[in-house]
């Protein structure tokens, strides 16, 4: 039932608060290490989420998992997404160029006891990735409901818009972190939008 309500039960990334205003946080993250897959929603029928059971398969959360143990490895929220923006024609001009691939990168960040990518089990599918993610700072906007295309774009929009009022530089693209699973009703839901800082 508390999943339903958006309870939220499993380990979340440790931060430090480093300023708060109505519209965003500042918080610097701990290290971590992460399981991450890259793919392409297009191959998967336009499914952004494509990449969740291979990586649920390698921590084993329907059954044996997919790692070279193998051990079960605790879940952990959010589970963030990044998506590259679809390739961009700039036409009339030579060369035409392109930018964006359309592709999709999705991260579980795994339980704060693998310390370094040799702690953690060796992933049997080529497709995930471990690697450690060093110290970072993001702007944080928390938000409920479901994280669709044109809430996430207007959310993101809104918190840039805020960081240039206030001095602040974003770098890099956004991720989106959603903490609960897809039967969590969409008011109880817990989603992040984070842009890198400087």
């Amino acid at each position: 039932m508390g999943m339903i309500l958006g309870k939220i039960t499993v380990e979340t990334p440790k931060f430090e608060v480093l300023h708060s205003c109505p519209d965003y946080e500042i918080r610097r993250y701990s290290p971590s290490v992460v399981a991450e897959v890259t793919y392409d929603p297009k191959q998967l029928k336009g499914d952004k989420d494509g990449g969740f059971m291979i990586l649920a398969n390698y921590i084993g959360v329907l059954g044996q998992p997919q790692n070279s143990k193998p051990e079960k490895i605790a879940m952990t929220a959010p589970v963030i997404t990044k998506t590259s923006p679809e390739p961009e024609k700039i036409a009339m001009t030579a060369p035409v160029i392109t930018k964006g691939d359309g592709m999709v990168t999705m991260q579980f960040v795994l339980p704060s006891k693998y310390q370094k990518v040799d702690d953690a089990p060796k992933p049997t599918d080529e497709r995930v990735v471990i690697k450690e993610e060093g110290e970072k700072k993001y702007a944080v906007v928390k938000f409920s409901g479901v994280a669709t295309d044109k809430v996430v774009e207007e959310k993101v929009r809104k918190v840039k818009e805020s960081l240039e009022r206030d001095g602040h530089k974003g770098v890099g693209d956004f991720l989106l972190a959603r903490y609960n699973p897809p039967w969590t009703l969409p008011p109880f839901r817990t989603n992040e939008i984070m842009i890198p800082v400087e």
